[in-house]
C-alpha cells in the first residue's frame, strides 16, 4: 500500500501503479472500456463481448510494447557497462538546495532539502515533515539528480508521484533483459530503461523500486549514496519469490490468527471455545505456544518470542509478559486464575501411564518381606490427627500409662517401603519429585494417587503396615527408652485438628488415651524448653479453593494457633519420634540425614521484652540461622532443645524422610544400609533444590489466593492487625489476625510493638502483588 508522507510518517515503498507512457494507455483502454460497457449497457448489451476482446487484446499490445522498451533500453547500456566503474560512482557533492533520501533511524527513511553544512561532517536538512535536523553523510542514501533548488514545501507531493510511479513489473522485465545480456546498472540507468528518462522523478522512482527489491537485483558496489546493481542469476531469483510467496502466505496466515483471537475475546466466557481445541490444527497450536511460553518468560528460541511479539503487536498490545497473559485469559486458554509460577516452576502435575501403572503392579503384589517380624498392635486406639483435607496420612498415635505411672506413646509411621524399594521406577520418580506439593487448588502426590492415598497411606478401620517406634518417658519428660520396629495397626480415628482439640476441651473419660498423649506433650514441651528449645509458633494459614477454573472460584480460609492444643500435640510428638530415630541411627552407626540448627547466635532473654506469641516468634526466626545436615552422626537442634533430629514422619510426603526409611528398614532385617553416608548428600543435594522450588511455589500461591480472598470482602470491613516491627518511621510489619497474613502498613503515633490497630482494604491485586491497607480512624 503507499502511505503518504505526513507528519511522523516515514516513507514506505512498496508498489502501485507506473505513470509512464504505457501505463497511460492502459488507463486509457480502461476508460474506453468503461464508456463502452455504458454505452452497450444503453444498447441492451449489444457488442460487450467485441469491446472486451478488443481491450484485453490492446492490454497484451501494451505488455509487448513494454518489454520492447525495456529490451531496447537495455541494449542501449552496452556502452555505458564498457565505461570504467568510477565514471559511473560520480557522487554530486552535497549542496544547498538539493533533494536527498537519508535513514532517518532502523526504521524510517525520509526525503529533505539541504540547508547549510554543520561543521565539518554533517548538514542541517529540512525534511518532509517539516522537522529541520543535522545529519551525517553517511546517512544520505540517495541525492535526486537534476535538482539544484527543490522547495521543501513540495516534499510531500514529490514523494507521492514518485509512489505512484513504482510498479515492480518493471524490474522483472529490465532483469529478463540484463541478465541476458550480463549487464549491470545505476539508479539513473535503470530510470533510462525502464521510464525512458533520467529525470529527477523518474530517477528517484527507480532508487525506490532498486532499494526496495529482495528478488531480482543486488548491489554489486557502492561508494557514498551511489550504487551500481547488478541482475541475481535465474535459480536465485526463483528461490526468492518461493521464499516471498512462503512469507506472504505466513503472513495472511497470521492475520487469520489474529482475526480469530480478536474474534474469540469479544466471545462471552460459555461462548469460547474449549481449551484443547486450538491444539486441533498445528500451526495454531505453534502461535499459542509460543504465546504460553512467551507469558512464563520460557520461550526455547528466538523464533517463539519473535512470533509472540509480533502476535501482541498486531492485536496493537504491548510486547509484555503481563500482556500476553491477559490476551490468553481473554480467549479462555488460561482460566482467570492461572498459577504461573506452577506453569514457570515446571513442577510435574500429574504421573505418566507407566508410573500408574507400575504402581498398581505394586498394589497387586500381596507379599510382604516383613510379615513374619511384623508386631500386631491392632488391640491399641490409634488417633490420626491431621488438616480436614489430608489425603496422604502418614502418621499416627497411641498413647498409654504404665503401672510405675510413666507414660509410653507409640508413633506409627506408614511403611511406603513395603512396596517401594530404592532404585525402582516408582522410587526413581518420587526421588525426581523431592516431595508432594500442596497448594490450595490441588495437590501434586510425590507418589501415584492409588499409592499415596490408597495402599500406602493409613486408613480409618483397616489393617495397615507401619513403622512404629515407641517411646517410654521419664517423668521430666526425657526419654526413658525406645524401639523402633515393624508393626501392624488398625487406626481407631481420623482427626481434624479442631475435632481433636475439641475431645480434649470436653475431658472425656472415654478418650483416655488422647489426654495421655497430651499430657505427654506438655511433658515433653517443658523439658525441651528446659534444654534450651526457643518457642516459634504463630498462626498458620490455610485457604482450600474448590473451583480453580472458574472466574469466581469459592474459597474456605482456614487460620490455625500453632498454639493449638492439637496441634501442639501433634507437633511435640512428631519431634519425639525424630529425637529417637537419631539416637536410634546413632547407636547402631546408620547413615541418616541428621538435621540440626546451630543456636549459638540467639540470645533468648534479648526478646523478653516482646509480648509472647506471634510478635516474639516473628522476631526469633528473622535471627535463626538455617537447619544443617549432617549424614553420619547427629548434630544438636538448638532450636528444639533436643540432641538429635531426623524427619521421618512423613514418608509418603517427603523423599529425604523415606530415605530415612530405607536406611532404617535395612538395619530391621539385618542388611546393610542401602546408601552411605556420600550417596545420601548427593541425593540430598538434589532433592533440596527441588524442596526450594515447591517452597516458594507454595508461598506464593498461598498469597495469591489471600489477596484474593481479601480483594473480595467488602471495603467498610476491618481487620485487627498485630503490630511485629516497624519498617521505616510509621510504616510497620503488621500480622492481619483474622486472615493470619502479613502486611505492611502506616500506624499512628504512639503504637507500639505488640499492639493491635485496625486497618481495612484499600486496594487487594493479586496478580500484581498489591495490597494497599489503611488504618481505621477511631471516632
Amino acid at each position: 500500500m503507499a502511505v503518504r508522507a505526513v507528519a511522523t510518517c516515514s516513507l514506505f515503498r512498496p508498489p502501485s501503479p507506473s505513470l509512464f507512457s504505457a501505463t497511460l494507455r492502459l488507463y486509457s483502454s480502461r476508460y474506453r472500456f468503461s464508456r463502452s460497457l455504458r454505452h452497450a449497457s444503453q444498447t441492451h448489451a449489444r457488442s460487450i463481448h467485441s469491446v472486451f476482446d478488443s481491450v484485453m487484446e490492446e492490454l497484451r499490445a501494451t505488455r509487448r510494447t513494454r518489454q520492447k522498451r525495456v529490451s531496447a533500453a537495455a541494449s542501449s547500456m552496452g556502452l555505458l557497462n564498457k565505461e570504467l566503474v568510477e565514471d559511473r560512482f560520480v557522487n554530486r557533492s552535497l549542496q544547498k538546495g538539493l533533494l536527498l533520501e537519508f535513514k532517518k533511524d532502523s526504521d524510517r527513511v525520509l526525503l529533505a532539502v539541504a540547508q547549510r553544512p554543520d561543521g565539518k561532517k554533517n548538514w542541517m536538512v529540512s525534511d518532509q515533515n517539516g522537522v529541520t535536523s543535522s545529519i551525517k553523510l553517511q546517512q544520505v542514501t540517495y541525492i535526486v539528480p537534476g535538482i539544484d533548488n527543490f522547495d521543501q514545501a513540495d516534499i510531500t507531493d514529490f514523494a507521492l508521484k514518485a509512489q505512484d510511479n513504482m510498479d515492480p513489473s518493471l524490474l522483472e522485465y529490465a532483469w529478463v533483459e540484463l541478465l541476458e545480456k550480463n549487464k549491470s546498472v545505476t539508479v539513473e540507468e535503470l530510470a533510462e530503461i525502464i521510464y525512458g528518462s533520467t529525470e529527477p522523478l523518474e530517477s528517484y522512482s527507480a532508487h525506490l523500486l532498486l532499494s526496495t527489491d529482495e528478488v531480482y537485483f543486488t548491489i554489486l558496489e557502492t561508494k557514498g549514496s551511489r550504487s551500481i546493481y547488478g541482475p541475481r542469476p535465474s535459480r536465485q531469483v526463483e528461490e526468492l519469490i518461493q521464499r516471498k510467496h512462503a512469507k506472504e502466505a505466513a503472513e495472511k496466515e497470521l492475520q487469520e490468527f489474529i482475526e480469530l483471537l480478536a474474534s474469540v475475546k469479544s466471545m462471552s466466557l460459555q461462548d469460547k471455545p474449549p481449551k484443547s481445541s486450538w491444539t486441533n490444527d498445528e500451526k495454531i497450536w505453534k502461535r499459542i505456544e509460543s504465546l504460553v511460553a512467551y507469558a512464563i518468560d520460557a520461550c526455547k528460541s528466538d523464533e517463539q518470542r519473535k512470533t509472540a511479539g509480533m502476535i501482541l503487536k498486531e492485536l496493537g498490545l504491548a510486547k509484555t509478559t503481563s500482556s500476553a497473559v491477559k490476551l490468553l485469559i481473554d480467549i479462555g486458554y488460561f482460566p482467570v486464575h492461572i498459577n504461573l509460577d506452577l506453569l514457570k516452576s515446571g513442577i510435574p502435575t500429574d504421573h505418566s501411564e507407566e508410573i500408574i501403572s507400575a504402581a498398581q503392579n505394586l498394589l497387586l503384589d500381596t507379599s510382604d518381606p516383613d510379615k513374619i517380624d511384623r508386631k500386631n498392635l491392632t488391640d491399641l486406639k490409634v488417633y490420626a490427627i491431621d488438616v480436614d483435607e489430608a489425603d496422604e496420612l502418614d502418621d499416627a498415635l497411641s498413647a498409654t500409662k504404665l503401672q510405675d505411672g510413666r507414660i509410653k506413646v507409640w508413633i506409627h509411621v506408614a511403611d511406603p517401603t513395603r512396596y517401594v524399594q530404592p532404585g525402582s521406577i516408582v522410587d526413581r520418580e518420587a526421588m525426581r519429585r523431592g516431595t508432594s506439593v500442596f497448594l490450595p487448588t490441588a495437590t501434586y502426590s510425590m507418589f501415584p494417587e492409588n499409592l499415596a492415598m490408597g495402599g500406602m497411606s493409613l486408613r480409618q478401620g483397616e489393617l495397615c503396615n507401619a513403622v512404629t517406634v515407641s517411646v517410654v518417658l521419664h517423668n521430666d519428660g526425657s526419654i526413658a527408652e525406645y524401639s523402633v520396629f515393624n508393626s501392624v495397626i488398625k487406626p481407631t480415628y481420623m482427626l481434624t485438628y479442631e475435632s481433636a482439640s475439641e475431645l480434649l476441651h470436653l475431658n472425656l473419660q472415654e478418650e483416655g488415651e488422647l489426654r495421655i498423649l497430651s499430657e505427654a506433650a506438655n511433658l515433653r514441651s517443658n523439658w525441651r524448653h528446659q534444654q534450651g528449645a526457643i518457642e516459634t509458633s504463630t498462626l498458620d494459614t490455610r485457604i482450600k479453593v474448590s473451583n480453580p477454573e472458574d472466574p469466581e472460584p469459592s474459597l474456605k480460609l482456614y487460620v490455625e494457633n500453632q498454639a493449638d492444643p492439637a496441634m501442639r500435640l501433634v507437633f511435640e510428638m512428631m519431634i519425639l519420634c525424630g529425637e529417637a530415630i537419631a539416637t536410634f541411627g546413632s547407636r547402631n552407626d546408620i547413615p541418616l540425614p541428621y538435621r540440626g540448627q546451630p543456636q549459638s547466635d540467639i540470645n533468648v532473654s534479648e526478646f523478653s521484652h516482646l509480648p509472647e506469641g506471634p510478635v516474639r516468634s516473628f522476631a526469633l526466626v528473622k535471627v535463626m540461622r538455617a537447619a544443617e545436615i549432617d549424614f553420619r552422626k547427629p548434630a544438636r537442634h538448638g532450636v528444639l532443645g533436643i540432641p538429635g533430629y531426623v524427619q521421618f514422619t512423613s514418608p509418603i510426603r517427603r523423599y529425604l524422610d523415606l530415605l530415612a526409611h530405607y536406611q532404617v528398614k535395612a538395619f530391621l532385617r539385618g542388611e546393610p544400609p542401602p546408601f552411605t553416608a556420600g550417596k545420601l548428600e548427593g541425593i540430598a543435594a538434589v532433592i533440596n533444590e527441588n524442596i526450594r522450588t515447591v517452597r516458594k511455589l507454595c508461598s506464593s500461591s498461598l498469597r495469591y489466593w489471600i489477596l484474593e480472598y481479601l480483594r473480595r470482602q467488602p471495603k467498610e470491613k476491618s481487620y485487627r492487625a498485630l503490630v511485629l516491627r516497624f519498617l521505616k518511621d510509621r510504616i510497620a510489619a503488621l500480622l492481619l489476625l483474622e486472615v493470619g497474613f502479613q502486611a505492611s502498613a502506616w500506624v499512628p503515633l504512639g503504637s507500639q510493638i505488640g499492639d493491635e490497630v485496625l486497618v481495612k482494604v484499600e486496594e487487594a491485586h493479586p496478580r500484581d502483588d498489591i495490597l494497599f491497607l489503611k488504618e481505621v480512624v477511631s471516632e
